[in-house]
């Protein structure tokens, strides 16, 4: 997780997130969660939200909007949480394929083929 630099301008993170540490959907993004936008921005949107939105036309995880805009995480958490608020943006988590995975018998062989290399 991204944390505030010496470069980053704490006055600049206030005013990006309104003054708020927190939001009551953040808990709902971890880093892999997928972000899409459900339409295009609005005249008068804030400027992080409109690139959000632009960024997120196709699935997005939510490090790759925090790496694209240079906010932690933390601040990319609470703009998303307003979008999500608006219905602005749909937010789920990767599927999860059921690997089926190999016999232990047969993955032990391979480790003591290996050892024996």
């Amino acid at each position: 997780m991204r944390r505030l630099g010496p470069d980053d301008d704490p006055d600049r993170i206030y005013i990006v997130t309104g003054g708020r540490s927190r939001s009551t959907a953040a808990h709902v993004f971890d880093l892999v969660t997928l972000i899409v936008s459900e339409c295009e921005p609005a005249p008068g949107m804030q400027s992080e939200h409109v690139r959000i939105l632009r960024l997120c036309k196709s699935p997005t995880a939510v490090v790759e909007v925090s790496a694209a805009l240079g906010l932690p995480i933390g601040v990319v958490r609470i703009l998303l949480a307003d979008l999500l608020d608006t219905g602005r943006i749909t937010a789920r988590h990767p599927h999860s394929t059921t690997a089926v995975l190999p016999d232990t018998d047969l993955l032990k062989d391979v480790l003591d083929a290996l050892h024996r290399l």
